[in-house]
């Protein structure tokens, strides 16, 4: 019997919580965070013994947190099966429970008095054309939450350093407790130091990078007003430079001889070399799936070569055969100039679509030129030689193009492949071209594209970034050239993930005759020299990784930018997704509402990121 007992006593204990609700959910979701009963329960198993030891320090720890949201006077109560932990006997009839049972372990708070604040006092130098208390933002008769008085003398250090002192020291308070009434009295002690300057500004780690290459990019100079600010700028303009991994900050203990704080970037270099390998699926256009390469640092001066290929048009109702999509790209960065560069394409394409038959090769120089955080304006030349079959006609054109366009984004993403929570893209870009071909033609591309990102935090009971109402704008005209003696891929289309989701690629607009009236089968699209088309997308996360969205598409192809009410398309749909670090994937079904004669009748989209 002894032995069987010593074997009981070793096996793990199954249990569960019952937490209560104190009737504030910060402060639920808090204790539910902190409990080690809850976050270990299945991740650690524990003996009997183990089990009360675990609950007797949550006793702690929840108090602890309690008092963080100024509730002096709680009391945190933990039964096992309905016995105090301080039940001499609730260790053996833990033991003696039969195998395989679960141990029921209920949590209860009390409360009592919430702790205000009386008196806040600030003691040491503070230069005197700083407010401080404003800075610190609390108040008598203000709940005494440590987060919170905290959060204040976090503020005012930062405002000290930034100032200049980045000596300046506001460590936690004091705090009083009243022998006669709920209340603290704090008092925060803050050691100035003095006004330094930026000091030798260093690099660490640096290999392949050059390390001129880094200071041309720093707006950070030695000898300037020391501002944490500015130092946390000049890291995020070195990682915009996508040559390092990672940048961080070293500051110096102390102030040099001249008054200036040492500054040390320390420095990890990305990889120089990456492959990618990419792959999205619609019903319209087919599978494609393509690799590309990029040597992301060639001479030392952030130099990058792209070469990518892809297959595209791998069946589809929208495709006749499938095609390549390949292209070179040569860009230098900070050319002549801080957040300028100059950038070398040459591509060729081949794809064989219900619209047309393409080959063509081209090549352009783009320059570009960031003139904030948010406003960005590039121009070029680009060259096309294009082989061109329409309706049976042949066409070959040399396209002379001067691309011109500015882009203005404030969703401060990385890549277009994250998911934009807020902000707004727009561009409006202007292309005169000249088409040497049959018929020669000269005419001028403008289209004006937004998207706009609304986080709905504040009108729903969610939590930020979870619930985004997403919507897109585009505009297009073709001036100078009639809608025939335009290239035909040059023309204007609608349909698509990138525009009217639930029709077919290029399905939207005029189309040629071919017997019936409407089109229904086997349609040819003319295109069009003016298209307006918009979207609006609820967008919605659950749990970690998945979301859904639900989404209506409108627009029209024609030969102006007014309205023609039977010209215009509406499609709608819904879809999943499943975010990964990268972006999110997303899987859409749309349908055109209503449905006319030889439409789909469905379009399915896979693909990595958001439709935009």
């Amino acid at each position: 019997m002894a032995l069987c007992s010593s074997a009981r006593a070793a096996d793990p204990q199954r249990y569960r919580v019952d937490l209560a609700s104190v009737g504030n959910g910060e402060i639920d979701a808090t204790l539910k965070s902190t409990s080690d009963l809850l976050s270990l329960r299945s991740a650690a198993p524990v003996s009997p013994f183990g089990l009360i030891a675990r609950a007797r320090s949550d006793v702690d720890r929840l108090t602890t947190v309690l008092e963080s949201f100024g509730y002096y006077e709680c009391r945190v109560v933990i039964k096992i099966n309905g016995m105090l932990l301080i039940d001499p006997a609730l260790g053996g009839a833990l033991t003696a429970l039969p195998k395989g049972s679960d141990a029921h372990v209920a949590i209860s708070f009390t409360l009592g008095t919430l702790y205000t604040l009386r008196r806040i006092d600030i003691e040491g130098e503070i230069p005197g054309a700083m407010n401080a208390r404003e800075i610190l933002g609390l108040n008598p008769g203000q709940a005494a939450v440590a987060s919170t008085i905290l959060a204040g003398g976090t503020r005012l250090q930062s405002a000290l350093q930034e100032a200049g002192y980045a000596f300046a020291s506001v460590p936690p308070p004091a705090a009083t407790q009243a022998a006669d009434a709920p209340v603290l009295d704090l008092t925060f002690q803050v050691t100035l130091g003095g006004k330094v300057n930026i000091g030798e500004i260093r690099f660490e780690g640096l290999q392949r990078v050059h390390e001129s290459l880094a200071r041309r990019r720093l707006l950070l100079r030695t000898g300037a007003p020391y501002r944490p600010s500015a130092i946390e700028h000049a890291r995020h303009d070195l990682l915009a430079l996508n040559v390092f991994a990672q940048v961080s900050v070293e500051i110096g203990a102390q102030a040099d001889g001249s008054g200036g704080v040492p500054i040390t970037f320390k420095v990890r270099e990305r990889l120089r070399h990456a492959f990618s390998l990419s792959s999205a699926y619609s019903s319209d256009l087919g599978g494609s799936g393509g690799i590309a390469w990029t040597d992301r640092n060639i001479f030392g001066n952030g130099e990058q070569l792209s070469l990518a290929a892809s297959v595209i048009n791998l069946g589809g109702s929208a495709s006749k055969g499938a095609g390549y999509d390949t292209s070179a790209k040569y860009l230098i960065p900070e050319f002549g100039h801080r957040d300028q560069s100059l950038q070398f394409a040459v591509g060729a394409l081949k794809q064989s679509l219900q619209a047309y038959d393409q080959t063509s090769k081209s090549a352009g120089v783009t320059f570009s030129r960031k003139l904030s955080s948010n406003w960005t304006v590039s121009a070029g030349v680009a060259s096309t030689d294009e082989h061109i079959i329409q309706q049976g006609a042949t066409h070959d054109y040399t396209l002379i193009a001067l691309p011109l366009n500015v882009a203005y984004d404030t969703t401060n993403l990385a890549s277009a492949l994250e998911d934009p929570l807020h902000g707004i893209r727009g561009s409006v870009s202007v292309t005169p071209t000249l088409a040497i071909g049959n018929p020669d033609a000269t005419f001028n591309i403008t289209q004006v594209k937004i998207a706009a990102f609304f986080d709905l935090e504040h009108i729903l009971p969610t939590a930020p970034g979870r619930s985004v109402l997403a919507a897109r704008a585009l505009a297009g005209l073709a001036v100078g050239a009639g809608e025939l003696s335009l290239p035909p891929d040059q023309r204007f289309y609608a349909g698509g993930s990138g525009t009217i989701r639930g029709y077919r690629y290029q399905s939207v607009g005029p189309q040629f005759p071919n017997g019936t009236s409407p089109c229904v089968s086997n349609c040819t699209p003319i295109g069009g020299t003016a298209i307006t088309a918009g979207s609006l997308e609820m967008r919605q996360r659950f749990g970690s990784n998945f979301g859904a969205a639900v989404f209506v598409d409108g627009g029209q192809v024609s030969a102006s930018l007014k309205g023609l009410p039977n010209q215009f398309r509406i499609g709608a749909g819904a879809g999943i997704r499943y975010y990964t670090p990268i972006g999110p994937i997303r899987l859409d079904v749309a349908v055109p509402a209503p449905r006319h004669p030889g439409d789909d009748a469905f379009e399915l989209y896979i693909g990595l990121g958001q439709a935009f």
